[in-house]
């Protein structure tokens, strides 16, 4: 959601002097962190961004498993969390928007949390079951998701932890559906 939406406006304590920015590809190149918040340019996609960002999260985690280890898939998520929260603090100040979304990597990374503990259980159809569910819990917001989206709204860094942390908790009910349904029917 963007600061446009209803019920996200920013405090008056924290809201941006300046308009919003559009994301574009110049805007990309301007600083490193807008390359990592907007996926590499999957963010901009005119329709979509996020399922834009997440698609390609899939892609590069498809070809990253081929030269990484899954201990290091593992230190590669934890590592671009990291990296991630600072690039989306960055990237959305820039913007003067609250969750920009044309800032992906939030979508990118916790996709990528999702495959790396289905995909060795799951082929490509327990994939896109995974996809559909993430976009799903991502994009509605309900429950937790919900939550973690309203409780880390603002600039700085609990904005760019707040922007990160709805789409961990966005992967995580979808690892918890996929765990029930393989639970009850193995």
């Amino acid at each position: 959601m963007d600061s446009s939406s209803p019920g996200h406006a920013a405090p008056p304590s924290t809201a941006p002097a300046e308009a919003p920015v559009r994301a574009s590809a110049r805007f990309m190149r301007a600083h490193p962190a807008h390359w990592i918040a907007l996926g590499f340019g999957s963010g901009l996609s005119p329709i979509a961004p996020g399922t834009a960002g997440t698609l390609w999260g899939w892609l590069s985690f498809l070809v990253l498993q081929h030269w990484l280890s899954s201990a290091q898939i593992g230190w590669l998520i934890a590592g671009s969390s990291l990296v991630g929260w600072w690039a989306c603090t960055v990237t959305a100040r820039r913007l003067n928007t609250l969750d920009p979304s044309n800032v992906v990597w939030d979508e990118i990374v916790a996709f990528w949390l999702v495959l790396w503990l289905v995909t060795p259980a799951a082929g490509l159809l327990g994939q896109c079951c995974a996809f559909a569910l993430f976009r799903l819990f991502d994009a509605v917001k309900r429950g937790p998701v919900g939550w973690a989206d309203r409780t880390f709204h603002g600039f700085g860094p609990r904005g760019g932890f707040g922007i990160m942390l709805d789409d961990f908790v966005a992967a995580f009910c979808t690892l918890l559906v996929i765990a029930g349904w393989r639970y009850y029917f193995p």
